[in-house]
């Protein structure tokens, strides 16, 4: 009889709401209906579980509306009939070695990119979740390089600009219009406008910020191969003492910003 009984409900009832509460994930309906469900469940286990719903439900709510305040610049663009809207950003600008890499990505008007922020509050893995997911949803990705060379060429600031202009370009169409992290591009024929902290205040900006960033650092790791000893993979060439340490070491690579402080006090010749 006992086996009877037990083939009628799970050996661990509060493990099987657990697990419930686990496959809602972060689906409003979903743990709006687990937390009534549990209410008033006689058992304290499962009490606990129904404030977690609630603590949960909270957060997913919060996330959309930060989401829906995320694009309210491009769904003013989108709602005045501009349907290309584009968001543009650049990645590597403080570096010593490397490119500068730009992205512009033109969104979908309505668009669901749970985690989206600016790239440089966002964790390694969450990067690189979220530029799958963008470029999945996406209607055009377009990236932008800037070589060392020219970088030292040309100074680090017009670097970015012409990364972004290339970036845009790269799109495949032409965007209605462009919004731009804090900068003008000069070269481009579509209107633009520039948010300072763009890609912490409006998500296609955002978007492109990751990437921007998860494009460039696929780039050092490629350039650790091609350059052992600097560290690239885990510095991605920017200034830390372990960089730093390297270039005393080893001298600059030819994948170096030579025009940069640290790398040019190297190749400059010792006084006296």
């Amino acid at each position: 009889m006992s086996g009877s009984l037990g083939s009628r409900r799970p050996a661990d009832p509060l493990q099987a709401l657990r697990a419930r509460l686990a496959a809602a994930g972060a689906d409003e309906a979903a743990l709006g209906r687990l937390a009534r469900e549990w209410a008033g469940d006689p058992r304290s286990g499962a009490r606990v579980l129904a404030e977690a719903c609630r603590r949960r439900l909270d957060a997913a709510r919060a996330e959309r509306a930060r989401l829906e305040r995320l694009f309210v610049h491009s769904r003013g663009l989108h709602a005045a009939g501009l349907h290309r809207v584009a968001g543009v950003d650049e990645a590597g600008m403080g570096p010593l070695a490397g490119p500068v890499v730009a992205a512009a990505v033109i969104l979908p008007p309505r668009v669901v990119l749970p985690g989206l922020d600016d790239s440089k509050r966002l964790s390694r893995a969450a990067r690189e979740r979220l530029a799958g997911a963008v470029r999945q949803v996406a209607v055009a990705v377009g990236i932008g390089e800037v070589t060392p060379a020219e970088v030292d060429a040309w100074n680090v600031y017009r670097a970015g600009l012409e990364a972004m202009r290339r970036a845009v370009l790269a799109l495949g169409t032409s965007p209605d219009h462009c919004l731009v992290d804090a900068r003008h591009v000069p070269g481009l024929d579509c209107p633009q406008t520039a948010l300072v902290h763009g890609d912490a205040r409006e998500g296609a900006i955002a978007a492109a910020s990751v990437l921007a960033k998860v494009h460039r650092d696929a780039i050092l790791c490629r350039l650790d191969q091609e350059w052992p000893g600097y560290g690239f993979a885990e510095h991605k060439g920017y200034p830390t003492p372990a960089h730093l340490e390297a270039l005393r070491r080893l001298g600059p690579s030819p994948v170096h910003r030579v025009s940069f402080a640290p790398v040019a006090a190297l190749r400059a010749p010792a006084s006296g």
